[in-house]
């Protein structure tokens, strides 16, 4: 069945006062690799089908992935059921109304047909390169499709359809390593010949590395670390649930500078740059969210439920899917870091003593409300000394707000990569230099 005959028989079948169907079809392929050899291919092809049901204030919800016409007639049924047993929610507006999406071309028919032969083709240039150099590179390439319709008993009715490619390695000697990767929705983003030679390149200029004092240091952030300062700040409250629970390093900053001049933080869901998504998981369309300018919190994101708890407010098209388990809140997906205008190498040589870090790695939130963060830099970490790389370094330990590391931001790059997201979508970021990042513990 397509998505308008299934939208058609839930929204035919429910009792309900108003009902919205959310279908997505996903077909992922996964190839790994380890030890220079491809040791795995995986591909899962699944619909899954979520109903909401809204009885006055009370909302139920179903999931399956049974499209037999009588399986969503049952759903339609069985999302009524869980609606009555359910405790009002007076602060529920109800579904949202239809307006107009703007479509955005986000499909790439060769990485939708893209075959393990192809993939084990690409990931066998890291390998060969790899094994070349003597070295043992591991990794994976995915390539994914993903269809999502919504459709509501208001009007609302939304289709898209994406693709996304993603490759990494680490490559490994005999005591460093590094790590590339690249992310794109076109199969012409992955370059493996590029990943290969980037990863080498790190773990040869690793090599031997020694022990490093702990402290606060500047840093210069390769874009894989920059990604990780986005997303667990997105994580940890730019979306307005956490905001209106309290819970977020943006309560009490909204309005204020508190991030440096330069940094401005976008979430762009029409952006063919990252891995566009014209609407979301209510079928609202997005729109291009300012949430840090110039350094100053402006806003987070929202879905209908958080903006009718506000009352000049509305979606800002960032729901994310209705679950049984519980209400996550508004997300950003899309982030982007505007660029800068220096580039790595003269933000080393501007340097008189720091460390520059390929990526972060096992980060966890230890206070939200502030963003502080504890996790590892890994695949290459290397000491500064009167602006040259002087040598590599153990990785180390740090324990650091990710809201005043930014706030003390002495330059960000001009190249931004796109790097695929624990949200599902896209982080586009540049490299950033910071004046002071903690840095609590070193490896041995």
């Amino acid at each position: 069945m397509n998505f308008r005959q299934i939208a058609d028989a839930v929204l035919s079948a429910s009792k309900a006062e108003q009902t919205e169907v959310l279908a997505l079809e996903q077909d992922e392929s996964l190839t790994r690799f380890a030890n220079n050899c491809v040791h795995q291919n995986v591909t899962e092809r699944n619909v899954q089908i979520t109903v909401r049901a809204v009885i006055g204030t009370k909302i139920g919800i179903a999931v399956s992935n049974d499209t037999r016409p009588e399986s969503l007639r049952h759903l339609a049924s069985r999302a009524c059921d869980v609606a009555k047993l359910q405790p009002d929610n007076p602060e529920f507006k109800g579904l949202p109304e239809p307006q107009s999406v703007t479509p955005v071309a986000a499909y790439d028919h060769a990485v939708a047909e893209c075959t393990p032969e192809h993939r084990a083709k690409t990931v066998g240039i890291i390998c060969r390169k790899a094994a070349t150099a003597g070295c043992s590179a591991a990794g994976s390439m995915t390539t994914s499709s993903l269809s999502i319709g919504v459709a509501n008993s208001k009007g609302v009715s939304a289709e898209h359809r994406s693709t996304l490619a993603d490759a990494s390695t680490v490559i490994m000697g005999t005591n460093s390593s590094g790590w590339a990767q690249n992310t794109g929705w076109q199969l012409p983003a992955i370059d493996a010949e590029a990943i290969a030679n980037e990863a080498l390149a790190k773990l040869r200029l690793g090599i031997d590395p020694v022990d490093f004092e702990p402290g606060e240091y500047a840093v210069i952030l390769d874009p894989y670390a920059t990604a990780d300062l986005l997303e667990m700040l997105a994580f940890d409250g730019m979306g307005a649930l956490s905001v209106q629970e309290g819970r977020s390093w943006m309560n009490g900053r909204l309005g204020q500078r508190i991030m440096a001049d330069s940094v401005s933080i976008i979430d762009d869901g029409l952006n063919t740059s990252g891995v566009p998504w014209p609407f979301d998981f209510e079928g609202v369309p997005k729109k291009v969210v300012p949430i840090v300018s110039s350094g100053v919190a402006l806003t987070p994101v929202y879905d209908s439920f958080t903006a009718g708890r506000e009352s000049d407010k509305h979606s800002t098209g960032h729901a994310t899917p209705p679950s049984p388990q519980g209400r996550f809140g508004p997300a950003p997906m899309n982030l982007f870091l505007r660029p800068g205008t220096t580039s790595i190498e003269a933000m080393i040589k501007s340097t008189k003593l720091g460390l520059y870090i390929t990526r972060f790695w096992y980060t966890r939130t230890v206070h939200p409300r502030d963003a502080v963060v504890t996790g590892m830099t890994r695949d290459g970490t290397f000491v500064i000394r009167n602006g040259e790389i002087a040598h590599p370094a153990k990785s180390l330990r740090f324990t650091q707000s990710y809201v005043d590391a930014l706030k003390y931001t002495e330059a960000i790059g001009t190249s931004p990569r796109l790097l695929r997201s624990g949200f599902g979508g896209a982080t586009s970021v540049p490299a950033v230099k910071l004046a002071r990042f903690r840095f609590t513990s070193a490896t041995k």
